[in-house]
């Protein structure tokens, strides 16, 4: 494998409607175009490699793979994950043979051996967040996508994983029920950004973090100041997240400057 300085990585970010994928060099400059397919329903294990190998077939060569999954992974493998066990997509109900199929799957392994290159997979909103921290203090991480996407950070230092997403918010409604995207178009924009800042605020009186960075894909839709210790951070951070996964230091969103939740207006953003 070249030195860091000189590696090319491939980046997956897989969500629960879409997987995005693009090679990076070491700065965090894509050297391919970024490609995006629907996560395909029913998502069965091979479907979702398979996926991924046609998703990155024109990319050329890389020299390792960075790959974040909804769910709770450890050591490269699955524990839990909410949308692909699904029979139709998110929220529709799970089928149990891909529940047990999933349970302790090896993703870094299966896609080492079907991509070529040594692969490190992790959350997808700890990937996100590891292109945004700062590596000082408390920091802690939300995207807003599909469902609910949570990650901690402690001086740099990945934190276990916690499943905010499935933990009850209101009204018997898990945080991905109340804050997911098919919440955000059945109530509609306003609505979803009181329970977001709703949100934002009983989580600070419970985790007292030094920053909190909400990203993810529904982020450019806020309109609402979430408090001075939360800054917004562009989609793109799912894929320059991938960099630090390999060598500890994060592409740092370069080109891509944070907005703090202050200024209401987002900027523009690529559809992924």
């Amino acid at each position: 494998m070249p030195t860091a300085s000189g590696a090319r990585t491939l980046v997956v970010d897989c969500g629960g409607t879409g997987i995005k994928a693009g090679v990076l060099d070491q700065s965090g400059t894509l050297v391919t175009p970024r490609r995006r397919v629907e996560t395909p329903y029913p998502c069965p294990t091979s479907v979702f490699v398979a996926t991924i190998v046609e998703l990155t077939r024109e990319f050329g060569t890389w020299d390792r793979v960075s790959v974040g999954v909804p769910g709770v992974l450890r050591q490269g493998r699955v524990k839990h994950t909410p949308h692909f066990v699904t029979v139709a997509g998110p929220f529709s109900p799970q089928d149990p043979a891909l529940v047990e199929e999933w349970r302790d799957f090896d993703v870094e392994a299966a896609l080492a051996a079907a991509l070529g290159a040594p692969v490190r997979a992790v959350n997808d909103a700890e990937m996100h967040g590891c292109a945004v921290i700062e590596g000082r203090g408390f920091e802690v991480v939300i995207t807003l996508g599909t469902g609910f996407g949570f990650a901690m950070f402690e001086d740099g230092r990945l934190l276990p994983k916690i499943e905010m997403s499935a933990h009850l918010l209101r009204k018997g409604e898990s945080y991905d029920e109340r804050l997911g995207n098919l919440a955000r178009a059945r109530i509609g924009r306003e609505r979803w950004n009181a329970r977001v800042a709703d949100a934002v605020y009983g989580l600070r009186w419970v985790l007292w973090w030094d920053r909190l960075y909400v990203g993810g894909g529904n982020a450019r839709h806020l309109r609402v100041d979430l408090g001075a210790d939360v800054t917004t951070v562009p989609n793109i951070a799912g894929l320059l997240g991938g960099i630090a996964l390999w060598d500890g230091s994060s592409a740092r969103l370069k080109g891509y400057a944070p907005r703090h939740s202050g200024e209401l207006e987002p900027e523009p953003e690529p559809d992924l």
